[in-house]
């Protein structure tokens, strides 16, 4: 199993995320790291009624620092929610951050869900129906700016007339796509079409082979070798004395098919917790 970290941009300060990133960059066991895309604090384990008057940094403008404050880590959102931002607007972000970053980017992307805080700065979510439509076409779209010199594109809700994304990253044909969640009939689908990376973390352990089973079928209708793709997981780490339960967490998971194991720190753990935990998780690498 390979290992990644993440730090929730919620109920923390700059410094704190900062001093983790850096200090997880000197620990080779963690490959990249990640945070998530909202604007409002969601839930988390020790606070499972998010307060919208707590701080939450935002994401991208993070990503952007953290790629000039560290040298070795992979980085991403996991995932954007693509309606805050237009695909065109998002793919010339991704190249950008792909350059700064000289190539560890990896791109996190989601069909979006948070009501909330859609809600709040009036910004469309859509019914599932919609959202999906959306995500389908802003794959499309993203595709085609990070690899293609002209993007021509005549959706229902994306229009783009040869439209440039100059310069690209170093990352060819375009940094890789890690597309979350678990529904069979849209994301599984849109997984095998454009993904490198499937995070199945809301799918039980009870109910994960079934969901590899639908994604290898969405594979072999497009062509695809399900083997390209590689499956992630959170690994919850809610106080220090969760850190003793993180490498059997992280059994569970590779027994059901799972290569990437990504451990989501609670807001408050800071860099001190993640020397404990990969000593914990070395055995399985």
């Amino acid at each position: 199993m390979r290992f990644a970290f993440k730090t929730a941009n919620q109920y923390r300060s700059w410094d704190d995320i900062l001093s983790v990133w850096q200090a997880a960059d000197g620990i080779e066991l963690y490959e990249s790291g990640w945070l998530f895309d909202h604007f409002y604090p969601i839930w988390s384990p020790n606070k499972p009624e998010p307060d919208p008057t707590e701080p939450c940094l935002e994401g991208w403008t993070m990503l952007a620092a953290l790629a000039q404050a560290t040298s070795r880590l992979r980085m991403g959102t996991m995932v954007t929610g693509i309606h805050y931002r237009h695909p065109a607007v998002l793919a010339n972000m991704a190249a950008t951050l792909d350059i700064i970053s000289e190539g560890r980017l990896d791109l996190g992307i989601g069909a979006g869900w948070n009501q909330q805080e859609s809600g709040a700065y009036g910004i469309e979510l859509g019914t599932l129906r919609q959202r999906f439509d959306r995500f389908d076409e802003a794959c499309q779209v993203l595709v085609g700016l990070l690899s293609q010199e002209v993007t021509s594109f005549d959706g229902e809700y994306y229009t783009l007339t040869e439209a440039r994304n100059e310069p690209k990253g170093p990352q060819r044909p375009h940094p890789p796509i890690l597309i979350g969640g678990t529904g069979e009939k849209r994301t599984l689908r849109t997984v095998a079409r454009h993904a490198r990376i499937w995070d199945c973390s809301l799918a039980s352990n009870e109910d994960l082979p079934r969901k590899i089973e639908v994604l290898q079928r969405h594979c072999d209708e497009v062509g695809r070798d399900r083997s390209e793709i590689a499956l992630s997981s959170h690994l919850w780490v809610g106080s220090t004395a969760e850190i003793a339960e993180v490498a059997d967490r992280a059994a569970e998971r590779v027994e059901r098919g799972v290569d990437i194991g990504i451990v989501y720190l609670a807001p408050e753990l800071g860099p001190e917790s993640l020397e404990p935990i990969a000593e914990k998780l070395r055995p399985l690498t």
